[in-house]
């Protein structure tokens, strides 16, 4: 369901969407990375309209980690207008994922 971005095609993916984009920034050994991609497939489903969800794999995107300081993962960033706009660190529910990043009423 999330498209996979690299560094040659997060501008174009990411910063210039019409649309608030997620960037979930993973590894294939992080579980609780592994464990919330379903939280955030279904976050994303709910707002098919209105959210994109794509992912950054830190192991290879070295560059993008450091750009925008991910020091640990999975973190979660909502970007608008081509800014980041809030972010979540670490695993959570859905509920609280929502909330960190602005998507439903605290």
């Amino acid at each position: 369901m999330a498209l996979e971005v690299t560094t040659s095609t997060f501008d174009e993916e990411v910063l210039q969407s019409e649309k608030p984009v997620l960037v979930d920034f993973w590894a294939e050994w992080c579980g609780p990375c592994h464990a919330v991609a379903p939280v955030l497939d279904r976050i994303v489903a709910e707002r098919e309209d209105e959210l994109k969800l794509v992912k950054v794999n830190i192991d290879q995107e070295h560059e993008l980690q450091q750009r925008y300081g991910v020091a640990s993962i999975p973190t979660l960033i909502l970007f608008r207008d081509g800014e980041p706009s809030a972010a979540v660190i670490g695993a959570q529910p859905k509920g609280a994922i929502e909330r960190s990043l602005g998507l439903v009423a605290a």
